[in-house]
């Protein structure tokens, strides 16, 4: 692994555990040549998925994109960021336990909204917000008003 700080290719593991939902392996790195200490995650990936955007175009699927997206919608909520983590491991074994291997953009944001509504209702309607386009407030209201009918 390369020191994310000098750029030297060998650093010695110091420390390996699993995260607390044992889907990572959590190593904590030392590097030689600059005395740095850092941490690495090892998680199991079972295949390659391609995100299939609206327009057609096709990308790798990126775990951190998600990650930060929903970080970005839970901001200021009370969620901490190991549920946040956990989160995001639970959505992305449901989206390879589809078995697909090119996965449309619009499944990969409904999952995300519907975990995103048993996690937090003030996240859910923020990333719905982006999600959906939201243009005017009527959009916030008739989503809003949805959203209390389903939960009354």
């Amino acid at each position: 692994m390369r020191c994310p700080f000098c750029g030297t290719e060998d650093t010695q593991v110091k420390d390996s555990r699993p995260t607390e939902d044992n889907a990572a392996i959590r190593r904590r790195r030392f590097c030689g040549n600059c005395g740095a200490r850092f941490t690495t995650f090892e998680r199991v990936q079972l295949r390659e998925m391609i995100v299939v955007k609206s327009n057609g175009d096709k990308e790798v699927f990126d775990r951190d994109k998600m990650l930060r997206s929903m970080k970005v919608a839970l901001r200021k909520r009370p969620v901490d960021d190991e549920r946040i983590e956990q989160t995001v491991n639970s959505v992305v074994r449901q989206l390879e336990s589809l078995g697909e291997t090119e996965i449309p953009a619009a499944k990969i944001g409904e999952q995300v909204m519907e975990t995103l509504r048993t996690l937090d209702h003030v996240a859910y309607v923020r990333y719905a917000s982006v999600y959906k386009d939201f243009r005017s407030t009527g959009d916030f209201e008739e989503f809003v008003d949805t959203l209390k009918k389903e939960t009354a």
